[in-house]
């Protein structure tokens, strides 16, 4: 049995890490959702890159991207990814893995509709980690997108979610010349969760 108490406790790691996300957005400069998203190329290179993540549900992680992207090719290959999510402000991160699955439905059209116009209309022109000319040339494919679909575009088939269902959570905070705290949630065969307490 791990010694969890204080900012650990609790017998659900998705709300864990939904207080944990809470408490950074209160202290966070800039992006406490932001995630460090790693991918595996066909070649087994790791890839990894910056994503926001847009919810966390009762048994997983959701976050959208262009599905022609360099991170989506990689997704669908595989259908694994790992993520860290860090925050300086409170010291702290959360570490996740395990199998990922597209979220293309309600879900998906109804977050791109709450996304700024700019931001919809950025989705239609973006080739997402295709080579691009020059700035230029997407502002111009930008106005072009713009003329085609006006103020109300749908979502882009190839623009949607991925759902990340974790085999592994793990939650660190700082500690006193190093000897930080980490606790590993792994799952386990009848769908519950077994927690250790690591090593710093």
């Amino acid at each position: 049995m791990s010694d969890r108490s204080g900012i650990f406790a609790g017998d659900d790691p998705f709300a864990l890490a939904r207080a944990w996300l809470a408490e950074a957005e209160a202290s966070e400069i800039n992006d406490p959702n932001a995630i460090a998203l790693a991918t595996v190329d066909a070649d087994g290179m790791p890839n990894v890159r910056m994503v926001l993540l847009k919810d966390i549900e009762a048994a997983a992680f959701v976050f959208y991207t262009n599905y022609g992207s360099t991170k989506a090719q990689e997704l669908d290959r595989t259908g694994t990814a790992a993520f860290v999510m860090h925050w300086k402000s409170l010291r702290r991160q959360i570490r996740v893995r395990g199998t990922v699955v597209r979220e293309e439905g309600p879900q998906a059209d109804a977050y791109y509709q709450s996304r700024s116009l700019k931001s919809r209309l950025g989705a239609w022109a973006s080739h997402q980690s295709q080579p691009l000319a020059s700035r230029a040339s997407l502002m111009a494919e930008v106005a072009r997108v713009t003329a085609q679909h006006g103020t109300n575009p749908p979502r882009p088939p190839f623009w949607g979610g991925y759902r990340l269902d974790p085999t592994e959570i793990e939650f660190w905070a700082d500690g006193a010349f190093r000897l930080h705290d980490r606790f590993r949630w792994h799952r386990t065969g009848n769908n519950g969760w077994e927690v250790q307490r690591l090593s710093p």
